[in-house]
């Protein structure tokens, strides 16, 4: 993969970038998506935010390699913590990270999310930790997406800010509410999984244990919102 050519996963991430944009990417690796971004006209200009020092030098190098220094700022810090205000970041993104992490990079420096008007998130994993941020902080879903990539599934979550209350059901929270109207076989494929795994493991809980009564709860549920969507 290099910059003009990404990943079917950053390709649809950065397909939510808006037209001229200034984006944050949040653990850019080589600094891909902010180079194609840049390179494409999707953003004017871009911060790629690395903590590990191997990945910092990656993109340092790639983005000095394609004379992109005066439009691509490559800086190091935790999370969120390499957004000046002057930057005038409109747009964030977070990608390839679980989503438990993502969710407490945007917890510990959300004034650095005032004036974002656009959040794009790519969780691994636990895409349901951000639908709840997002109630809490009053971020509302205006898109979201679904994709099958080297044998690995992937949501991709697009939040706007909202002056009204923002929630959504324990399904919609769990599933996504765009993604479980849209039914996509991939969608399909990815909960009859989960589905198939959560009820091997509610098998083998001993439900006559008072200590286990909680996660047998919760299990449960995860089970019937599923069993409910797929039908």
């Amino acid at each position: 993969m290099n910059e003009q050519q990404l990943s079917k996963r950053l390709e649809k991430v950065v397909s939510y970038v808006s037209n001229k944009a200034r984006i944050a990417d949040i653990g850019s690796d080589h600094a891909y998506l902010p180079c194609y971004a840049v390179q494409q006209g999707l953003a004017e200009f871009a911060i790629a935010g690395e903590v590990v020092e191997g990945p910092f030098q990656s993109a340092t190098k790639q983005v000095r390699s394609l004379a992109l220094t005066e439009k691509i700022a490559v800086r190091k810090g935790n999370g969120l913590a390499v957004i000046e205000p002057a930057d005038a970041i409109d747009t964030i993104v977070i990608a390839g990270m679980g989503g438990a992490l993502i969710r407490s990079i945007l917890e510990a420096e959300s004034a650095k999310l005032d004036g974002v008007k656009r959040l794009v998130l790519q969780p691994n994993i636990a895409a349901h930790q951000l639908r709840e941020w997002a109630e809490i902080n009053q971020w509302k879903l205006v898109a979201e997406s679904i994709l099958r990539e080297d044998n690995k599934i992937y949501e991709i979550l697009v939040l706007e800010p909202s002056e009204a209350k923002v929630a959504y059901s324990d399904a919609e929270r769990l599933l996504g509410p765009f993604l479980m109207r849209e039914k996509s076989e991939v969608f399909h494929a990815k909960w009859e999984h989960e589905l198939a795994n959560w009820t091997e493991i509610r098998g083998k809980i001993d439900a006559n244990s008072a200590k286990n009564a909680d996660k047998l709860a919760e299990l449960d549920l995860k089970i019937k919102l599923i069993e409910e969507v797929l039908r």
